[in-house]
């Protein structure tokens, strides 16, 4: 689907509006340039487990003291 779009300038940005039919979903996008064209996609929310997956990993040489094992409480049920 085409859609003729109004181009403007604020300061030194230029903007496009884009049509509530063409909305997408977010708050960020990236924007890639392929030749005379310019192609917007959504950046997909990350998830928990991905942000998690990112983090390094902590080694001995980080210089993190050991955790103890804490001796277990007796429990009545």
């Amino acid at each position: 689907m085409k859609q003729r779009v109004r181009l403007f300038r604020v300061g030194r940005m230029q903007v496009v509006r884009i049509p509530h039919c063409m909305e997408l979903p977010g708050t960020h996008a990236t924007i890639t340039r392929d030749g005379d064209r310019l192609i917007i996609e959504p950046v997909p929310k990350r998830s928990l487990f991905d942000v998690l997956a990112s983090l390094p990993s902590f080694d001995e040489e980080d210089g993190l003291d050991p955790v103890a094992d804490l001796p277990l409480k007796p429990v009545e049920f």
